[in-house]
């Protein structure tokens, strides 16, 4: 299976984000892709006061990204987006991904929310206006289980071991707008230690540069394989990397170091 990751720097302009989107999907597209990954708010990172209203599921979001997978015959992984939310002033931070066909096979919505005020550095509180999700859930694209999370998700170990152990999945997902600001020290280190905890393929698409005043994101999308190893990663521009997942090694690195199969059960004395 390849998989691609597609790195941009979206802004405040809906419409131009979008082209760039689907751009960066054709070119997945022409290099043989079967899924592409697009980063959290693909459609808009820029100032609260110009930000898109929310939509529903199959709103114009949803509508976009299902045509596109229908077009180019590939299954498309939505990054993230505004999702209408369960009260007024809160929307969800809510992925999509959609078959060859362009048909919803799976709908994820951001469990830990981004709530930092480091001095002098970041401050930022997304749930004054994001719901948290209560649910995980996982895509199986051609067969294969993909564990779906969201950037802060990143800090939860807990939420990984989960998809891989009681879920079954053998690639986690991970799009995101990391700050540059942690991206620089913990962004790598977290991918990295999240494969090889779980024996999984980590595939993480991620925002590049400015967005906002105050706001740079790290960007460095990568395909990290279950061993640890940074088998594909972006450089810093909009682009598209792709790699190839051979699930064979995946299985011999589970069967060699069954980690996984070794836990047990134990009481906090």
């Amino acid at each position: 299976m390849r998989v691609a990751v597609c790195q941009l720097n979206a802004r405040d302009d809906r419409a131009s984000n979008l082209k760039t989107a689907r751009s960066l999907l054709e070119r997945a597209a022409a290099l043989g892709a079967d899924i592409a990954v697009l980063p959290e708010y693909t459609d808009y990172l820029g100032p609260s006061s110009g930000l898109p209203a929310p939509e529903p599921v199959d709103g114009e979001y949803g509508s976009f990204f299902s045509t596109a997978a229908r077009e180019l015959g590939m299954w498309v992984h939505a990054g993230s987006f505004h999702e209408a939310g369960p009260t007024p002033g809160h929307s969800y931070n809510t992925s999509l991904v959609f078959d060859r066909t362009g048909a919803l096979s799976a709908v994820y919505r951001k469990i830990h929310l981004y709530d930092v005020e480091i001095p002098g550095k970041v401050s930022y509180l997304e749930s004054a206006s994001i719901a948290p999700g209560t649910t995980t859930a996982v895509a199986t694209v051609d067969g294969v289980p993909f564990g779906l999370t969201t950037c802060y998700d990143l800090r939860f170990p807990e939420l990984y071991r989960s998809l891989a152990a009681d879920s079954g999945a053998q690639v986690l997902v991970v799009p995101a707008a990391f700050m540059l600001h942690t991206g620089r020290d913990h962004w790598e280190v977290l991918l990295r230690a999240r494969a090889i905890e779980n024996q999984c393929y980590v595939v993480a698409a991620g925002q590049i540069g400015d967005h906002e005043p105050g706001r740079s994101c790290f960007g460095r999308s990568m395909i990290v394989d279950p061993w640890g190893t940074v088998v594909a990663q972006a450089p810093d521009e909009v682009t598209v990397v792709v790699a190839d997942l051979d699930l064979s090694r995946l299985s011999r690195i589970r069967s060699e170091l069954p980690s996984l199969a070794n836990r047990r059960p134990f009481t906090v004395g």
